[in-house]
């Protein structure tokens, strides 16, 4: 009989203690593809050990680097990559594998890259990867499935203006600019903190890139054979340190989260304070407490500096038990609503009209069968358990180990009743 496990949630209303975050899931992939510029041994530090960084991994040891980890530190040696070819195997178990198409042409001036599919909370499409490539010299043919992409007159310098400030599009193109002959300006990038955290790692392999963390990043192109390996640490994961602090405010905390900048997390700080919660910050930690109701808020999730649509989830759970009504707005993925359907099984009062939901706060939750439909909605999912009365039982877990080290664990830690079970294809 197939055996897989769920996460089995006693709710006992009791999250307090300090946690320390992993590296950010959403850096660690890009840095991992940025090594192939590298063309030698780069060491990263601070590489989380979730199942996205293993799949990212072997899409690297596919196109021939070598890779030696030890605990969160991963030596990534790329000098023996010849393969520009990454399978559709690999590809479709996650989307971000794409982001190893900038490197790719920079190093090899061609590419041959699966078409990601689909994606659980929306299309995605990498068009915008493509007409930031285009800008700088790469043409694109499509047949059976993959994307071939070709530098006939090499890589150049360009004005690269992006319809949406796209995370993975910003990233691609900036790989790729590295090596282009000339300057390139990317405009309306995207200014995400793990940008800043690329265009840091590409600068200490030789490259030459300006302006990240604003909107607009200038990438003077060196030649490849001047770049080298190098050793990085990658930053705190603000998605996860976010997700720690949402738990805090929830059961009443305090919750510590340590490794992570807060200014990473401007927005969600602001919405817990005017939800009622009170939070301290230093250097490179966060507190979140609450002593008074919780207060409904409006929120509505934009690029970033804007509020993270990775965080909607878990912000969500919270309106769901505020004293009032919120309105939770949904301006970048269009299928990340799924999750409220979920919350609703647990006694939440939500109504989605297009891409707004109504929540309306109430009293209390039950512990009930939920089913993740999303990495965060998995992470929330197991939060509202742990204030949930009975038992809770998350299923669908993958897509938690996709973005969390031992979230379980760490919440134990907090003084969570919360464990992992393997259970029969037919139930326990």
């Amino acid at each position: 009989m197939s055996e897989k496990e769920i996460i089995v949630v006693e709710g006992n209303n009791v999250l307090s203690g300090e946690v320390k975050v992993s590296g950010a899931k959403n850096s660690a992939l890009k840095l991992i593809a940025a090594s192939l510029l590298g063309q030698g041994a780069s060491t990263l530090h601070n590489v989380p050990l979730i199942s996205d960084i293993a799949v990212m991994s072997e899409v690297l040891e596919c196109l021939g680097a070598t890779i030696e980890r030890d605990g969160h530190t991963m030596v990534i040696d790329t000098a023996q990559v010849t393969s520009h070819e990454t399978p559709y195997e690999l590809v479709s178990k996650m989307r971000a594998s794409i982001s190893v198409l900038g490197p790719l042409v920079a190093r090899f001036g061609q590419a041959r890259v699966a078409m990601p599919g689909g994606c659980q909370i929306g299309a995605r499409k990498i068009d915008m990867h493509l007409v930031g490539l285009e800008a700088l010299g790469v043409e694109f043919t499509v047949d059976h499935g993959y994307l071939n992409a070709h530098t006939p007159n090499g890589l150049h310098g360009a004005d690269v203006t992006l319809e949406f400030p796209s995370v993975g599009a910003t990233e691609n193109c900036l790989m790729a600019a590295v090596t282009a002959h000339g300057t390139t300006c990317i405009e309306n990038a995207a200014r995400e903190p793990e940008i800043v955290d690329l265009a840091n790692m590409l600068n200490a392999m030789g490259g030459k890139v300006s302006g990240a963390g604003s909107s607009i990043i200038q990438v003077e192109g060196v030649p490849l054979e001047s770049l080298h390996p190098c050793e990085h640490t990658t930053v705190g994961d603000r998605i996860e340190a976010g997700t720690f602090l949402a738990g805090g405010a929830l059961t009443g905390g305090p919750v510590t989260v340590r490794g992570i900048d807060p200014s990473y997390l401007h927005m969600a700080i602001m919405k817990l304070r005017a939800m009622g919660c009170c939070v301290d910050a230093g250097d490179d930690w966060i507190t979140c407490s609450r002593n008074q109701p919780l207060q409904p808020t409006d929120i509505q999730t934009l690029p970033h500096p804007g509020f993270p649509t990775d965080l909607q989830a878990q912000f969500m759970l919270l309106c769901s038990l505020a004293h009032g009504t919120s309105m939770v707005t949904e301006n970048v993925f269009e299928n990340r609503f799924m999750f409220a359907s979920e919350l609703a099984r647990m006694g939440a009062d939500i109504t989605i009209e297009d891409h707004h939901a109504l929540v309306r706060g109430v009293n209390d939750l039950q512990g009930t069968d939920v089913s993740s439909t999303d990495l965060r909605a998995g992470a929330a999912l197991v939060l509202a358990g742990i204030v949930a009365e009975g038992e809770t039982r998350v299923h669908n877990i993958k897509h938690i180990d996709r973005g969390y080290e031992d979230y379980c664990g760490k919440l134990s830690q907090l003084g969570a009743s919360v464990s992992r079970r393997q259970v029969g294809a037919a139930g326990e």
